[in-house]
């Protein structure tokens, strides 16, 4: 059994000064040396944010755990194997913008090769002498995918870390784009279903790494920030799909050009998703050498390999405001994939032939949704509002929403684009700020975990309004096919309400004193004699 001082305290992200404690004899009380994974805290000891335990005796810092954790009989207290080597050392990596960028301009990637069939989708259609329904089941096999392989994807998460989900996303993405190089003949549209299947599982690897990046590798002043840029490069390669499809191909008759210029389309993707995966292998690491928060350090002590992923998922849908979060989430992000993906055919019923501003239609929602989610990061970070912001942004987009619906049909394309525009700046602009609220709401859960139930949500919900906007604009036009989301929309912002702002993550980092971030140089070995440590230096 461990004693405990509970007037340790730390200043600077350094352990504090030794003191009298009373220890096994098999444990050593140098600093510099970790508890034998052999040790584990006493069930009778809970952690609470006034107790820390000693530097002497652990590899982590005497911050302590968020008040609703306890330590369990059998739950060991040291970090994984694959935990920095100094825990007690808060400093941010130079690295982080890299792998940031890196990250965000694969999803980009893919994110473009959901929407590049549904942003000419009459086009498409001719071509491959299919139904409009066929052709919107390449953007919704993205979403179908995603719901069974969560799961499985969020486990090897937790087994095998951020590069290796990283890799393979990539590599999928790679190989989807260069499969769809097959299909260039109107009777091969099973191939390029295939590709569209490849790109949408390496999706699946995408997604829901925003917010594990972000805390893995940022200040506590940054997450939001960084979790903006993640999500913003999956927005500008939507904008993107939206942008370049109808002006690289477009609406000829002639069957043998217009493969020619959809090849010119699929090469460059192609080529792209090839350079990303390049940059993957070269900038990509699993993790920095010094947790970036006081938050990240504490979620690597208390990790435990033998934690039961189960039990993680239980309690995440035991807590009642993650739960109404993902019902909301995922009714604005499922409006959101139903608008991108039936824009054009929206667009084309109230403006015959103008598939290339309908293109740019999408193109200002995407963008406008960009500059949103960059605002609503930086304020969260300045703020850390999370309930009022995700509130306001909630109810303004159910504004733009009806406003867009209302101004559709007056036959002028220049209102089309401020609405749409006005609408997503708050629609898109609220995906980050749910990424980030759902890890606030649950840590220390994974964020790989909450941000893939969003997911799911959101692709359920993407699913059912497609589908049902798609029969809706069918048989009874654009505008009822809006107002049943406008409808949703206000049930999302009801739900809203609701939730309260349970911040166990700002909890943690303020449990201690701030510690003032450094930036460190990615050095392979440091000059600095230390004492030999027991924990594994793996990954770095």
């Amino acid at each position: 059994m461990v004693n405990e001082d509970p007037n340790q305290q730390e200043s600077d992200g350094t352990p504090a000064q030794e003191s009298a404690v009373r220890s096994d004899p098999s444990v050593s009380t140098h600093p510099s040396v970790s508890a034998h994974p052999s040790v584990s805290i006493h069930p009778s000891v809970s952690i609470h944010p006034s107790v820390s335990i000693h530097p002497s005796v652990s590899a982590y810092p005497s911050s302590s755990a968020h008040p609703s954790t306890s330590a369990q009989p059998g739950v060991l207290a040291h970090p994984s194997s694959s935990c920095p080597e100094d825990l007690s050392v808060i400093k941010v990596s130079k690295r982080r913008w890299a792998v940031v960028l890196v990250f965000s301009c694969y999803s980009m990637c893919n994110a473009f090769q959901w929407i590049q069939y549904g942003s000419i989708n009459n086009i498409f259609m001719n071509f491959y002498e299919v139904s409009a329904f066929a052709i919107d089941w390449l953007s919704m096999c993205y979403m179908l995918t995603y719901i069974p392989l969560l799961l499985p994807v969020a486990w090897l998460l937790e087994k095998f870390g951020l590069r290796t989900i990283a890799l393979t996303g990539s590599a999928l993405n790679c190989l989807g784009a260069w499969v769809k190089l097959g299909s260039l003949k109107p009777h091969l549209f099973p191939v390029t279903v295939l590709g569209q299947v490849i790109c949408s599982v390496a999706q699946v690897f995408i997604l829901g790494m925003p917010s594990r990046i972000a805390s893995v590798w940022f200040g506590a002043n940054e997450v939001s920030t960084a979790c903006s840029i993640a999500v913003f490069g999956n927005q500008l390669g939507i904008a993107i799909g939206f942008l370049v499809p109808p002006v690289l191909v477009p609406n000829i008759q002639d069957r043998d050009k217009l493969a020619y210029h959809i090849s010119i389309m699929f090469y460059i993707i192609g080529g792209v998703a090839t350079l990303l995966f390049i940059l993957v292998i070269i900038v990509f690491k699993e993790k920095p050498k010094h947790p970036p928060s006081r938050a990240q350090s504490l979620s690597y002590a208390l990790a435990s390999p033998d934690a039961s992923y189960l039990n993680s998922i239980v309690r995440l849908f035991k807590n009642l405001n993650f739960v109404l979060l993902v019902i909301t989430y995922g009714l604005n992000a499922g409006a959101f994939y139903a608008l991108s993906t039936l824009l054009n055919r929206m667009v084309i019923l109230h403006y015959p032939g103008e598939e290339v501003n309908a293109g740019r239609i999408g193109l200002t929602i995407v963008i406008a949704g960009m500059l949103g989610a960059v605002i609503s990061g930086i304020w969260l970070d300045k703020t850390k509002t999370y309930k009022e912001t995700t509130l306001v942004v909630y109810i303004m987009t159910l504004v733009g929403m009806v406003v867009y619906t209302l101004t559709l049909n007056l036959g002028h394309l220049w209102v089309v684009f401020i609405t749409a525009g006005t609408m997503g700046f708050f629609m898109t602009g609220y995906l980050p700020l749910g990424f980030e609220f759902a890890v606030e709401l649950t840590y220390p859960e994974s964020e790989g975990m909450s941000s893939g139930l969003l997911n799911v949500s959101a692709q359920v919900f993407g699913i059912i309004f497609t589908i049902s906007q798609g029969q809706i604009i069918d048989n009874f036009g654009a505008m009822p096919g809006n107002i049943f989301l406008c409808v949703f929309l206000t049930l999302g912002v009801v739900l809203t309400a609701f939730i309260k702002a349970d911040l166990r993550r700002q909890k943690a980092n303020k449990e201690t004193p701030d510690n003032k971030l450094q930036e460190e140089e990615e050095e392979e070995e440091s000059h600095t004699s230390k004492a030999p440590s027991a924990l594994s230096e793996e990954h770095f």
